[in-house]
């Protein structure tokens, strides 16, 4: 492991010597992710994209994009562009992007199941705020607000978050 490296450990992700409390998937973690299992993978996974509300915050770091009206996640298993942003109008099963709560205010992308996604296998596993201390999520790792604008403005491309079976 290197000091830049988000680890999850159970009192939270060490990055650059500090702790980050945060939460992970309500189906804790798991070795074999499914779509819908609640689950965070083990794994080495990095980061490979941030997304923000241009709306409600300023642009946090060089990289990081624009999450636009009509964004969206695809999470439907059969569809070719599964676990990829997609825009509206889209049929298939998705997650909203701009979201009217503050979740996906700040959102960083990983490369699980990405770019080419085996179905079922599960879409991708973001770094988002959480709803609340303790809050499981659907299977990505929240953090406060202010801690995760904080990582924001220190990660780079292929920062990576490792995540192991405690």
């Amino acid at each position: 492991m290197k000091p830049d490296d988000l680890v999850l450990t159970p009192m939270g992700v060490r990055f650059r010597g500090r702790r980050y409390p945060c939460t992970i998937g309500k189906g804790g973690i798991v070795g074999n992710k499914r779509e819908g299992d609640g689950g965070t993978p083990t794994g080495v996974h990095r980061i490979v994209g941030m997304y923000y509300r241009p709306d409600r915050m300023a642009r946090p770091a060089s990289w990081a994009q624009p999450i636009y009206p009509g964004d969206l996640w695809s999470d439907a298993s059969e569809a070719p562009d599964y676990n990829l942003l997609v825009r509206q109008p889209y049929v298939h099963s998705h997650e909203v992007m701009r979201r009217g709560d503050p979740l996906y205010d700040l959102v960083f992308i990983t490369d699980w199941n990405w770019p080419k996604a085996t179905p079922h296998k599960g879409s991708c596993i973001f770094l988002h705020q959480w709803r609340r201390p303790g809050y499981p999520t659907a299977g990505c790792v929240a953090f406060r607000p202010d801690h995760l604008q904080r990582i924001a403005r220190q990660i780079v491309p292929g920062t990576r978050l490792i995540v192991r079976a405690f």
